[in-house]
């Protein structure tokens, strides 16, 4: 058998300091904690029908990434006595609103958990181990190491040392946070255009924020090139650096580039695999945000991150398939009759998989470094 379910999530804070809470339901019938899920739905792909029954049995509303997280496995009782396996597929979904009132509000409760609260509520192994996943919790220890000369100054007893001698050491930068800033314009950049391609709130806002974060963004890699420049100790290979920087602020400016084709061809109404892929990009912001504190310790987050950037490959290979048929469904339905319909659309869709190409670009930089450094 097989069943689809939403992790309804939303993420507070930013860089190392970041946190994921996620949304769980109780069932009708034990009462346990788990994800709202059910059988599909004729005629929806499994992320539609996801986003439904979060809505019918959470109450909450957002953009679902079309690419599972993973499946697991639970054996649901059956009318007849039957105890059959079932594989439910997970699609995350970013929570952009909260009902007040939903379908089975008299029938369920729901509540927010951290990630490692709801791993022990719920009673699958394998839910448990995707929501584990899901999360930068359990690597944001390993993340604030200690420098080399902190602790070579700890265990000599030397806790302080003087400025002159401060003044005599080589820059080392501050590139993590820098790079973990940029993720910052990345992830709100991909909601708010995720939120213009929605259809909700005022399209001209979300168009002006998406411009503003790119500014932020363009400032952060100057801060990036100059740092580069000046400092005699990097982290990792200054072409790595810059390499890196310069993918994510690829994924920021074809963001720009997106939103300013809907502003100059007046577009306000998207098609459902435009909504798609604005949520591939919004799921694959995420995770290049959880991957920058990381990269802090390569050594010890290694196998981490190459999870991250798999996930990001997959994803990218799905927005493909998504944006195919839907160059197909412009076509068939403007081709001929409004030309400039679909012309328009093609512009659009062109920019939404520059951008998923360059999540790519970062992951396959991340990937280079994981190999370096690991």
């Amino acid at each position: 058998m097989q069943q689809i379910a939403a992790l309804p999530y939303r993420t507070d804070g930013s860089g190392t300091d970041v946190s994921v809470r996620v949304l769980l339901v109780t069932s009708r019938g034990t009462g346990r904690w788990v994800v709202p899920k059910g059988n599909g739905i004729t005629g929806l792909e499994g992320h539609a029908a996801a986003a439904v029954e979060a809505e019918e049995e959470a109450g909450v509303r957002g953009l679902v990434c079309p690419v599972p997280l993973g499946t697991y496995r639970y054996r649901k009782r059956k009318g007849s006595g039957a105890s059959l396996m079932v594989d439910v597929d997970v699609f995350p979904l970013a929570v952009t609103d909260e009902l007040e009132a939903w379908k089975e509000a008299s029938q369920r409760e729901r509540r927010w958990f951290t990630l490692a609260e709801a791993a022990e509520k719920v009673d699958e192994p394998d839910l448990r181990e995707l929501m584990r996943s899901f999360a930068p919790n359990e690597f944001q220890a390993a993340t604030r190491r200690t420098s080399m000369l902190a602790q070579v100054a700890r265990k000599s007893r030397i806790f302080q040392m003087s400025a002159w001698f401060q003044r005599l050491l080589p820059k080392t930068g501050n590139f993590f946070e820098l790079f973990e800033a940029h993720a910052q314009t990345i992830v709100t950049g991909a909601d708010a255009l995720a939120r213009l391609l929605q259809g909700t709130g005022n399209s001209a806002d979300h168009i002006r924020e998406v411009i503003e974060r790119e500014n932020d963004g363009d400032q952060i890699i100057r801060e990036m090139l100059r740092t580069v420049r000046e400092t005699f100790l990097t982290p990792f290979d200054r072409s790595a650096i810059t390499s890196l920087i310069g993918a994510m602020d690829d994924a920021i400016d074809e963001m720009q580039g997106a939103v300013q084709a809907i502003d100059l061809y007046e577009v306000r109404e998207f098609e459902q695999e435009m909504k798609d892929m604005g949520a591939i990009i919004v799921d694959a912001a995420r995770l290049v945000a959880e991957a920058m504190p990381l990269l802090r310790d390569v050594g010890r987050n290694g196998t981490r991150l190459h999870e991250l950037t798999e996930r990001l490959v997959r994803m990218e290979n799905h927005a493909d398939e998504i944006h195919r048929q839907g160059l197909k469904r412009a076509f068939k339905e403007h081709g001929e009759r409004a030309t400039i319909k679909f012309i328009v659309a093609r512009e659009i869709y062109k920019h939404l998989e520059y951008i998923v190409d360059a999540f790519e670009d970062v992951a396959n930089e991340i990937d280079g470094i994981v190999i370096d450094h690991a």
